[in-house]
């Protein structure tokens, strides 16, 4: 099983902490917990995303990541796309230099945190380079996980102006656009190029509801993801993340599969991941 969106490293995007305590704590510690979920669930590899704002030697914010995956067989960087250095020709070459060894399996542009669109001018040069090197491109999209967020900029429909622009680049709404799943499933029904992972759609460290009120919020999450993927018309366009360390692994692996047709089983969990990461 592949999972396509987690995090090791804190994200150090505005308005957000670092996800978890493990996060803050050495890469062995990191590495030793990520290895532990994996395991648990029957996930052999594993995309985690990086951190903004690096320092200007680690233009893609994949340093830390690319420590911690020493300790972790399978585990794979995603660099992020820094809008507010998108025409810094010096930062752009050594993210190019970086993209060129090999290490960095997907880039990531976290919308709404950053207060660009999609379209905009100072991401066109990453989607180039992704396009130079044969790497998708991973959008967070719907919901955010800070106040300092605007949400416009992270609706899914944002990203068929891309899409159409950039017919060369496959691209991914993370967590399906929630709560906008049934306009990201246009996007992805419209456009060949894009896909969607599944990840983070319930955050916690359980998802059994104690309340009635839980148990509906998690029937509408399921209703709507079900109607988006009928909608979409593409199974071979989902893929399935957790958003770890927001979720165990095998709790959110156990909601995915009540709501994914079993049929699709091995393509969202694996398949489709493999072609789209090339791995």
């Amino acid at each position: 099983m592949i999972d396509a969106h987690l995090h090791v490293v804190p994200p150090n995007i505005p308005g957000v902490g670092p996800l978890s305590l493990v996060l803050e704590q050495s890469a062995e510690v990191v590495a030793l917990a990520l290895r532990a979920q994996m395991l648990a669930a029957g996930v052999h590899t594993a995309l985690a995303m990086g951190s903004w704002n690096s320092a200007p030697d680690d233009p893609l914010g994949v340093r830390r990541t690319l420590e911690i995956a020493d300790g972790v067989p399978g585990l794979k960087a995603v660099g992020v796309c820094d809008p507010l250095r998108g025409d810094d020709l010096e930062h752009l070459r050594r993210a190019e230099a970086e993209l060129a060894l090999g290490r960095v399996a997907a880039l990531k542009c976290y919308l709404g945190y950053l207060h660009y669109e999609p379209a905009h001018a100072r991401y066109r040069r990453y989607y180039e380079l992704a396009a130079q090197f044969g790497l998708p491109v991973v959008f967070h999209t719907g919901d955010t996980y800070s106040v300092k967020a605007k949400v416009k900029y992270a609706h899914p429909l944002g990203v068929d102006d891309v899409a159409v622009d950039h017919p060369e680049v496959q691209f991914v709404l993370a967590h399906l656009g929630n709560p906008w799943t049934v306009d990201a499933a246009e996007v992805i029904y419209k456009n060949p190029n894009v896909w969607a992972d599944l990840s983070g759609l319930v955050v916690g460290q359980e998802i059994a509801p104690k309340t009635e009120a839980e148990a509906d919020a998690l029937a509408d999450i399921r209703t709507r993801v079900k109607c988006a993927f009928r909608y979409a018309e593409r199974p071979d366009k989902f893929v399935f993340g957790t958003d770890w360390p927001l979720i165990p692994f095998v709790a959110y692996r156990d909601f995915i599969r009540g709501i994914v047709p079993e049929q699709h089983h091995d393509a969202v969990f694996e398949g489709n991941a493999r072609r789209l990461f090339r791995v």
